[in-house]
């Protein structure tokens, strides 16, 4: 089995021995992980990962190229077109330089790592809380909202796979705010027990998304009874010693510790460069000689006097000052894919990282006053940082971003290596916890081009971890100092692990100009920790990137509150509250004729003129009340189911948005059911919504100024082919990206969704809602919403008008007051249906689209504009627009008895289709002039 060795033995042994603790699945695990014992009350042992570049100093090419190596895989996964879509999310402090190394082998996925440092100015725009670890919670910071906004697929990357409470606390809160269909967790080892592992596939069963997780390795820890009291035991007892000892957890070895070497030049083993190899990468690829352990992952050039055979690990120590030079070796096949462990990577072909090439706040470049004083030998290194560029992902980290580190990356190694004094010949590249990829680069860039120079990298952290120095144990030494960043948590300790006692001839610390302070250069602080255990040491300083505000359009400082009735609207004053302007003096209405020609020549949008009021004769009033008789039970039943889906998954205390005018009865008949069955008062808003330009962007502002936007649940009468649907989901993600303000889910409930296009509904049967057959005088006396650059300013609500005149042929409350009349009888009802919704599958198949993009060429229209479909659909068509023809579902009755009406006032062929996904579908004419009658049953050729 292969170890993870100080010579000669697994580094995990001690702890082993102790407390019982074993590791147990792929081979590579032990080669991978040391164990360690820690101070924290939820957890003692510590799995420490040999090739993450944060406890143990490893080759900057071997942490490189494990991360590498598994976005590689992650975009083998996803496919080309998926993975140009995608997101990686790294979590802080210890994955996040992992994360970042993943998105780069992905390609061109941007990336955003998890902060513990809040910073002022930044939004927030998601947090989580890690259970296992020292210090849990975590923030989302992007400088670009829109970096998470998006159904492309989110990789999820940790060092390590545990519980998977991580990933379940991450995905339930992006998902509620970005929800999308597919998640990758990306992880170095994946130690869950079968229980978690099956946590994770019920999880993603619930969200209804896809989840799949890539690891290097595979395998558990088996944990005895009482494990955690022995290590807080044990921890308690070595630190009791070592404070007695004099104050350092550990002393350091006579000798220096034994580090993993890997090649101070190529980085690679003999052979390398052949096809599959990893030049530079740390990863030998001539496995398979004697001692070596083909398929391993880590094979060996064992025997030599010095190695530890079956170890994994290369040693080649023992010839007299000559440093290791083996490094970590893999048999990479031609694709590059690893044996067995998935670290080998694809070097020098089409999308491999580059091996040699590669408004923040300025960092100083002279001497720090306190540093001639305390420890004459610091050097300061001027990286010459390019302006603009961030120091990492806590901001998000861009394909651009990406391209210009490369470019920067020779120059700045340059710099690091004519500093080095001459004589050096081991030298440790050390980061500063969350700021780990930069460090990472530079180190493994100055790998590369430092003739005879062994390389290390690793990072501080402020993981509390008990050292001891037995060759059995992953921590052998550790340094201790001051927090020197003005974390928000308070000051604290921070350590450096396996740096003492490790022979090294000059350490580079990298900090960001952030923790470049006093506390950094005090007696007691890091660098002069690290001069005690090293003849040079030198400083290195990002500058911290901090994001500039957000260029925002300027609005209003205060926008109006809503409008209610009865001064506009015919509704109680708590039934809804309009969030428009009112336009009822303006002359806005057109012939209808008129406006169909103006909008299908491209001279005017739909949304800036009204239809003339249609008065509905007696005959058709008679209709309206017979079917609004015959369906108010299911209107009941239909408004109560969805209004139950919406408490049970959207929120307890929804706030009602409906979509004016059509999805507003829906929502007060929703708001209604709520106070008829649980008792809730919901808050009922009506926005503007227009096709091809959007949502009532002011309206979201004064509804996130005024609610949580996470409660907020857009409400339509019906769904069509779903093009609203699709118009509010854009519509969020754009004011998400110019506002900045996050949670709005753009998934609309609605009472009978026939398309097929969202989740929450009460029905997918096409059936009439008599809503539909009048216009304001089913709508509280409300037009269409209005949208003209000379009536609506940036700062104003979209308009519409009250038509107080129409009073007389008002039914809109009296529709209401039927529907709601049938609640209590459809208690039962609602109940079963709401249950069988909640338990089944509600996916989106989106058939409707599908059909009306048939029909459009069928009938040679051209137009899915010009394909309504459904009866409500079918409806506005007869009511507003140029009618050409109507297609019938044979067969369908009653709901139909309105359409086969007005299609026969306004001189409209009703055509029966008998293969019909809708029960109706309403056509207007493709090519409308005035001089054309629409009439004759074919397409207008002009």
């Amino acid at each position: 089995m292969n170890k993870a060795v100080n010579d000669g033995v697994w580094s995990g042994s001690w702890v082993a021995e102790r407390l019982g603790v074993r590791l147990e699945g792929d081979d590579e695990l032990t080669g991978m992980l040391g164990l360690a014992l820690r101070r924290n009350p939820k957890r003692a042992h510590l799995l420490v990962s040999n090739v993450l570049g944060k406890h143990v100093p490893q080759s900057p090419s071997v942490v490189y190229g494990a991360g590498f190596a598994l976005g590689r895989r992650v975009r083998e996964l996803l496919g080309a077109q998926e993975a140009a879509r995608a997101v990686v999310l790294g979590y802080a402090e210890t994955a996040t330089g992992l994360g970042h190394s993943v998105a780069d082998g992905v390609g061109l996925a941007p990336y955003l790592h998890s902060t513990r440092r809040p910073v002022a100015g930044v939004a927030r725009a998601g947090g989580f809380e890690e259970s296992h670890s020292h210090a849990t919670s975590h923030l989302l910071l992007p400088e670009d909202p829109a970096l998470l906004v998006g159904d492309g697929p989110l990789v999820l990357v940790d060092d390590e796979f545990s519980t998977g409470n991580t990933v379940l606390n991450t995905v339930r809160d992006l998902h509620e705010r970005y929800p999308r269909r597919r998640y990758v967790v990306v992880a170095l080892v994946d130690m869950r027990s079968a229980a978690d592992a099956g946590r994770l596939a019920e999880f993603a069963g619930e969200i209804g998304a896809r989840v799949d997780l890539v690891a290097a390795a595979t395998g558990t820890v088996r944990l005895p009874e009482g494990v955690l009291e022995k290590g807080q035991e044990l921890v308690a007892r070595y630190e009791a010693e070592s404070a007695g000892a004099g104050g350092l957890s550990s002393a350091p070895p006579s000798g220096p510790i034994a580090q993993f070497p890997a090649p101070p030049n190529s980085g690679a083993a003999a052979e390398a460069g052949r096809e599959g190899s990893a030049p530079g990468s740390g990863f030998a690829v001539e496995a398979g000689r004697e001692g070596s352990a083909p398929g391993s992952g880590f094979a060996v050039e064992a025997g030599r006097e010095g190695s530890a055979p079956g170890s994994g690990f290369a040693v080649e120590a023992g010839r007299e000052g000559n440093p290791p030079s083996s490094g970590l070796a893999a048999e990479a096949d031609h694709k590059g894919n690893p044996p067995g462990s998935g670290l080998a990577i694809e070097a020098g072909r089409e999308g491999n990282p580059p091996g040699a090439r590669g408004t923040a706040r300025q960092a100083p470049t002279g001497p720090h006053p306190e540093d001639a004083r305390t420890h004459p030998h610091i050097t300061r290194i001027d990286l010459h940082w390019p302006p603009g560029l961030p120091d990492g992902g806590r901001h998000g980290f861009t394909p651009v971003h990406r391209s210009h580190l490369e470019d920067a990356l020779p120059a700045m190694t340059a710099r690091l290596a004519e500093t080095l004094p001459k004589s050096a010949r081991r030298v440790l590249v050390l980061g500063f916890e969350e700021l780990m990829y930069a460090p990472l680069r530079l180190a493994r860039e100055l790998e590369q081009i430092a003739d005879g120079v062994e390389v290390r990298y690793s990072t501080t952290t402020r993981s509390p971890v008990l050292a001891v120095d037995d060759p059995g144990y992953a921590i052998r030494t550790r340094l201790v100092f001051p927090a020197h960043d003005t974390p928000a948590d308070g000051p604290g300790e921070r350590y450096a692990y396996n740096v003492a006692g490790a022979g090294f001839d000059a350490v580079i610390a990298v900090v960001d100009s952030v923790a470049d302070t006093p506390e950094l250069h005090a007696p007691d602080g890091l660098l002069a920790r690290l001069s005690a255990h090293a003849p040079q040491v030198l400083l290195a300083v990002v500058p911290s990137y901090v994001p500039g505000p957000l260029a925002l359009p300027e609005r209003h400082p205060m926008l109006p509150e809503p409008l209610r009735g009865p001064a506009f609207s015919s509704y109680a004053p708590e039934e809804v509250g309009w969030l428009l302007q009112d336009l009822s003096d303006v002359t806005l209405e057109a012939p209808t004729e008129e406006r169909e020609e103006a909008i299908q020549s491209g001279g005017a949008h739909y949304a800036e003129s009204l239809p003339v009021e249609y008065q509905p004769s007696e005959q058709y009033q008679e209709l309206f009340q017979t079917a609004l008789a015959e369906s108010a039970a299911r209107l009941a039943q239909a408004a109560g189911a969805v209004t139950e889906i919406v408490l049970a998954e959207r929120s307890p205390r929804p706030v009602l948005v409906s979509l004016a005018r059509a999805g507003t009865p829906v929502g007060v008949l929703m708001r209604r059911w709520a106070q008829f069955r649980h008792g809730l008062e919901l808050p009922h808003y009506a926005v503007s919504i227009v096709r091809g330009r959007g949502i009532d962007a002011n309206a979201l502002r004064w509804l996130a100024a005024h609610h949580d936007p996470r409660d907020v649940v857009f409400v339509d009468g019906w769904t069509g082919k779903g093009a609203i649907t699709r118009e509010l989901t854009a519509a969020i993600r754009e004011f998400e990206a110019s506002d900045g303000i996050t949670g709005f889910d753009p998934e609309i409930a609605v009472l009978a969704d026939p398309g097929s296009c969202v989740r929450t509904y009460g029905t997918r049967e096409d059936y009439l809602i008599p809503s539909a057959c009048l216009n304001s005088t089913v709508s509280g006396l409300i037009s269409r919403t209005v949208l003209r650059a000379d009536l609506v300013g940036p700062n104003d609500y979209h308009g519409a008008k009250f038509y107080r005149e129409l009073a007389g042929a008002d039914v809109s409350v009296a529709f209401l007051d039927a529907v709601s009349a049938r609640f209590a009888e459809v208690v039962d009802a609602v109940d079963a249906t709401a249950k069988e919704l909640l338990s089944g599958d509600r996916e989106p198949t989106w058939e409707g689209w599908a059909a009306v993009e048939r029909i459009s060429e069928e009938y040679g229209i051209h137009d899915v504009n010009l394909v309504k479909p459904g009866v409500g659909e079918t409806t506005r068509v007869l009511l507003r627009r140029v009618p050409w023809k109507i297609l019938a579902r044979a067969g369908a009755g009653a709901d139909l008895d309105h359409v086969r009406l007005l299609a026969e006032q306004r001189g409209v062929p009703v055509e029966e289709v008998a293969e019909l996904p809708y029960t109706c579908v309403g056509l207007i004419h493709p090519k409308y002039t005035r001089g054309a009658t629409g009439a004759d049953g074919r397409a207008v050729n002009l």
